[in-house]
């Protein structure tokens, strides 16, 4: 929409300013000023589209200048100074391209001139008293969309455009127009007639001769004209109704032009519509009158439409404003009302309020520094906005500081046998971890009061790391709260976030105490071996501040700002592979070792625990069922012999389904028989109800009847005697069952043992791991530790090649770098042994021998088959095999000394599954293996040794053995 520029004085029109000449025309000029007159207020309406007078049509005279101006220029103060000579004697005219919109005659327009030349050659013009240019549109790219609004690029390449190029993109069709002013790069320009473009005169700057264009002649009188002229004016006062711009409009150019012509009306509705340029530019050219106001009154019908939809959209926007406006001001009157009334506070005072009324309990609990804190933060409070982001920041900040339990600690039980009952309920077995927790309770018995620990419990998965926290957390009687680290790599976990980022939290621990409601709770930290470390830094040593017990009676939370003791709380930590924590926080915790379950332990977890929990979560009764013993000993030995219980609770669990289904279908078998006993009885009633008839008609016709009716009735009763037969011999017998099964309804019991447990879980996973009965040449059993618990490992060695100096060992089955060097040291003390024992044998410095540990996809690694490695070689050397059921394990040196090992339980397990007899261990680990508990010991004998021609004696020497041993 053009805007315009106003005189800062309006005038009212009067009739009497109209010329007699247009009598014709007075209804329309009556009509337009009683639309200029809707609007009485002053108008200063800025802009860049302006009115002035026009002489366009030709019927009006311009005015000379001198008197007659100067008699004007009073009375229409922003009308233009006529110049001589007439602008209809300018035949050559500057040529001046409109981007936007062409000039309609009486209409302002400032444009912008980026041209130095042609502004220079303007500004000539002006001064010589000859100031008129011609106003011409420019044509649209071949490609462009004219209903697409160019932009600022588009801007700058017309303004680089100059001669043919500018004079072939210009309209024929354009606007004499007066150059009203010129300031720096912007000029004014009022436009007077219709000009043509005729041809080209000079290129730079462009200059055109041109045609002056008249309106065609009229008739003043013609209903049509009239009709569309009042069908113009009618729609422009339905659009002055909606918009005030419009009704700026007619007032201004209603005092500049003086009065309305049919062409003028054409021009004014053209020129202040929305329509596109190349509309408007359409308007612009026609010279016919009538034709000029139909395209125009489609234009302002156009611009209706608009206007009835900004109407809506404006009504639309204002109901919802005033909507939401009134229920606000209702809202805070019902505010202001329940306040005055008692009923309720402003959102400040209630939070307040609260805060108070949570930490008042507290309050001699409380350290001093922390209500200190929070009774600054309580005024800061007050003094912030509600709407402000430091009032969300403070409010959060105290509601956590209000919510932690200061100086509430739970009732800690410490009756030993008590604790000793709980534990042994939930657990078999551990009998370190219970030790351990049934010393802590007693140290709280004596000292009246106990402090917090932190414990690690390190083993393979599926002992129970995790669950017997639970228990010992109900044995004394704290709160329980569990959090992994496994993979944590962001220290904000632990230490919270500062309060200045957004979405800042506390750290877990202050999470923790929140939760629990007490300051001793038990913490289980669970996966402490598997910390990460990322970008945010190193959790492991943010760790360091927690479990020490010298420096978490003040542990700092980021977020919270405040110390906090901690010293109360109990930690139990759990980690898979203790070698994988960190030293500095490895030396802060007591470590307590679960090696995992031997065969005999897990069946009594198995049926004490696992069974009877599997059996009431499936809903199965306990007479219903039966895992025999042979069963589950079959299923630990070649289903689940990992050192936790995890893998044996799946498969009990996997037994148990198809129990429950084998159930299922077995009671809808019985159902189905039942309902069609029921089926049955009702047509055995039926027959021998029809039996009877026929035997009681018989009767009373006895007499009557001749021989034939005697013969059929005799066929009738042979039928029902066949039905009754049948129905005696094949169904009998089903109703019978189905009697019984209805009175008892007892589902056969389901048996599970050895011989049907593949019906259950499937073949077995596991095979024995005694490859060997009798080890052959070469070949020795050692002992090895896993994560899984213990198992045996076969060491064999065999000859490859002889050749003189061509001793040499080659090394298989993914051994790791430690245990390829307790190969070589193997090697060396093997040959020093043989060439002690047996000097004239030159077998290790004249053969190849290859040393294989199966099984080769698993890797391994560890000092601890030295020993192994070493009689392995001896026995291939000395073509001796090795004595029958035994094992080994210890690392050797090279001067034959056996050092200590790790693993001892799980190792003896191990040996004990694959039905070994004599186990050698060093003489270190003695200590070791006595605090085994008895049914591990039992059957084997052990022998401890330091040195390896110990070794050598028991392997391969006499049954009566020289060497330290010990029988259990």
């Amino acid at each position: 929409m053009l805007k315009l520029i106003a005189s800062s004085r309006i005038h009212r029109l009067h009739p009497t300013v109209l010329r007699p000449a247009h009598d014709s025309a007075s209804p329309l000029l009556r009509v337009l000023s009683s639309l200029g007159g809707l609007s009485h207020r002053n108008t200063n309406v800025g802009g860049r589209y302006f009115f002035c007078s026009d002489s366009g049509d030709g019927s009006d005279q311009v005015v000379d200048a001198g008197v007659k101006a100067a008699e004007e220029s009073q009375s229409k103060a922003s009308a233009i100074v006529p110049t001589y000579p007439r602008p209809e004697d300018y035949l050559t005219v500057l040529a001046l391209p409109l981007i936007h919109r062409p000039l309609f005659p009486g209409f302002y327009m400032p444009i912008f001139v980026k041209d130095p030349k042609l502004l220079a050659a303007l500004q000539e013009s002006r001064e010589r008293q000859a100031p008129y240019a011609g106003a011409f549109l420019l044509k649209d790219e071949p490609e462009a969309d004219p209903s697409v609004v160019s932009g600022s690029d588009t801007d700058k390449n017309v303004y680089d455009l100059k001669g043919k190029d500018l004079f072939n993109r210009l309209h024929e069709v354009g606007t004499l127009a007066q150059i009203s002013s010129i300031h720096g790069d912007q000029v004014i320009l009022i436009g007077h007639r219709r000009l043509r473009i005729t041809e080209m005169v000079s290129e730079d700057p462009l200059t055109v001769k041109v045609d002056h264009l008249k309106d065609k002649t009229y008739n003043k009188d013609d209903d049509i004209i009239k009709a569309t002229s009042f069908e113009v004016i009618s729609t422009l006062r339905d659009v002055l109704k909606t918009s005030s711009l419009w009704r700026d409009h007619v007032q201004t150019y209603t005092k500049h032009i003086g009065d309305f012509t049919y062409p003028r009306l054409a021009d004014f509705g053209a020129a202040i519509s929305g329509a596109n340029k190349l509309q408007c530019q359409q308007v612009l050219e026609e010279l016919d009158v009538y034709k000029r106001l139909k395209l125009t009154l489609e234009l302002v019908k156009k611009e209706m439409e608009i206007s009835k939809i900004q109407e809506s959209i404006a009504k639309a926007i204002e109901e919802k404003i005033s909507g939401e406006q009134r229920r606000y001001l209702l809202n805070e009157q019902l505010k202001a009302i329940k306040k005055e009334l008692g009923l309720e506070t402003d959102d400040k005072t209630a939070l307040t309020g609260k805060f108070r009324e949570r930490i008042e309990p507290k309050r001699e609990k409380c350290p001093p520094h922390i209500l200190q804190v929070i009774d600054e933060e309580l005024a800061k409070l007050q003094l912030l906005e509600a709407s402000s982001s430091e009032f969300s920041v403070t409010r959060n900040y105290l509601d956590w500081l209000t919510a932690l339990p200061w100086g509430e600690y739970s009732d800690e039980n410490f009756d030993v046998t008590r604790a000793q009952k709980i534990l042994d309920e939930d657990h078999y077995g551990l009998t370190d971890v219970k030790e351990r927790i049934l010393e802590f309770i007693a140290v709280g018995k004596l000292r009246g009061t106990s402090q917090g620990k932190i414990i690690c419990l390190s083993g393979p998965p599926g002992v129970g790391k995790t669950s017997i926290g639970r228990s010992i957390a109900r044995a004394l009687n704290r709160k329980f709260f569990r959090f992994s680290v496994g993979g944590l790599a962001d220290v904000a976990e632990i230490k919270g976030h500062r309060r200045t980022y957004i979405g800042a939290m506390p750290g877990k621990m202050v999470q923790c105490l929140k939760n629990v409601g007490t300051a001793n709770p038990l913490v289980l930290i669970d996966e402490i071996d598997k910390l990460g470390r990322g970008h945010a830094g190193d959790p492991a040593s943010a760790l360091l501040e927690l479990l020490d017990p010298e420096q978490n009676a003040n542990f700092l939370d980021h977020y919270l700002d405040v110390p906090i003791d901690l010293s109360k709380v109990l930690f139990v930590c759990t980690a898979n592979v203790v070698e994988m924590i960190p030293n500095p926080l490895l030396d802060r915790m007591e470590v307590v070792a679960i090696a995992g379950y031997i065969t005999d332990e897990k069946m009594h977890i198995a049926r004490d625990y696992l069974e009877k929990t599997t059996r009431e979560a499936c809903g199965i009764k306990s007479e219903q069922v039966e895992v025999t013993d042979a069963a589950l000993l079959s299923l630990i030995e070649n289903y689940c012999r990992e050192a936790g219980v995890r893998n044996l609770q799946k498969h009990i669990e996997k037994i148990y389904r198809k129990i429950a289904l084998q159930l299922v279908r077995q009671g809808e078998t019985i159902d189905a028989t039942i309902r069609s006993a029921q089926s049955i009885e009702p047509l055995k009633d039926k027959v021998d109800s029809d039996e009877l008839g026929v035997v009681t008609v018989q009767k009373e016709n006895s007499e009557s009847v001749e021989g034939s009716n005697t013969e059929k009735v005799g066929e009738t009763c042979d039928e029902v005697d066949m039905v009754q037969t049948g129905l005696s011999s094949e169904q009998s017998q089903g109703l019978e069952v189905a009697k019984e099964s209805e009175e008892d309804k007892e589902i056969e019991k389901v048996l599970v043992d050895k011989s049907n447990l593949t019906d259950f879980v499937g073949k077995p996973v596991f095979h024995a791991d005694r490859i060997y009965d009798q080890t052959p040449i070469g070949v020795v059993m050692g002992l090895a530790w896993t994560s899984m618990g213990g198992s045996t490992l076969y060491i064999e060695t065999t000859f490859v090649e002889e050749g003189e100096g061509k001793g040499a060992l080659h090394l298989t089955g993914q051994l790791g770098d430690v245990m390829k060097e307790s190969a070589q040291i193997a090697h060396t003390v093997a040959r020093a042994i043989l060439l002690e024992k047996e000097p004239e044998n030159r077998f290790f410095a004249n053969s190849k021998l290859h040393l294989h540990v199966p099984v080769g996809a698993t890797p391994k690694d560890g000092p601890s088959a030295g020993c192994t490695m070493t009689t392995s070689l001896l026995s291939l050397a000395m073509k001796k095999p090795v004595k029958k059921d035994l094992a080994m394990t210890g690392e050797v040196t090279l001067t034959g000394k056996i050092l200590p090992i790790g693993g001892v339980k799980e190792k003896t397990i191990a040996a004990r599954r694959s039905e070994v007899k004599t186990i050698i261990f060093p003489s270190a680990n003695r200590r070791d293996f006595d605090e085994l508990a008895p049914n591990v010991k039992e059957g084997l004998d052990v022998h401890f040794v330091d040195d390896y021609m110990q070794i050598f004696n028991l392997a391969f020497g006499d049954e009566q053995s020289q060497d330290i041993k010990l029988r259990v």
